[in-house]
C-alpha cells in the first residue's frame, strides 16, 4: 500500500521560519532528513520525497475562457499552514505508515528540540476508493 505523508508547516512570519534558524540548527535538521530518507531506502519503504518552494511562489490555475488558463497568486494569505513537502512510501499496513510519519514529525528544530509537526497521512489510490 502506498501512502503520501504530507508535511504541512506553520507559516511563522509569512514563510516557514526554517530560514530564521541558526546555521547549526538548520544543518542538524537537514542531516536528520537525509538520514531519515536513507533509512526509508534501506528498509524498502521509500518511493519518493520532494520539498516544495515557499507559498509566495505558488500560483492557482483554473481552466479559462478559450482554453487559456487563468493564473492567480496563491495560496491565500489567511492560510495558517502550507505544504512544505511530501514523502511517498510503500508499506504493508497503515500502522507502518503512521509509525514512519511519527518519525518524520520528530525532526529537530531550534536547539535540537523535536518539531512535532503534524504529518497528514493519506493512502495513494490504486483504484476506486473504498470506505476504510
Amino acid at each position: 500500500m502506498k501512502f503520501m505523508l504530507l508535511l504541512n508547516v506553520p507559516r511563522g512570519s509569512g514563510e516557514y521560519d526554517l530560514w530564521s534558524w541558526s546555521e547549526k540548527d538548520l544543518q542538524a535538521h537537514m542531516a536528520f532528513l537525509k538520514r531519515f530518507n536513507e533509512e526509508l531506502k534501506e528498509d524498502g519503504t521509500f518511493v519518493s520525497v520532494e520539498g516544495l518552494t515557499p507559498p509566495k511562489q505558488a500560483r492557482l490555475v483554473r481552466a479559462g475562457k478559450g482554453g487559456k488558463p487563468e493564473v492567480t497568486d496563491g495560496p491565500f494569505a489567511e492560510s495558517k499552514e502550507f505544504l512544505a513537502g511530501y514523502w511517498i512510501i510503500d508499506v504493508e499496513t497503515r500502522e507502518q505508515a503512521y509509525a514512519i510519519a511519527g518519525r518524520a514529525s520528530a525532526a529537530p528544530g531550534p536547539n535540537g528540540q523535536p518539531l512535532n509537526i503534524l504529518i497528514e497521512v493519506r493512502e495513494v489510490m490504486s483504484g476506486m476508493p473504498i470506505e476504510p
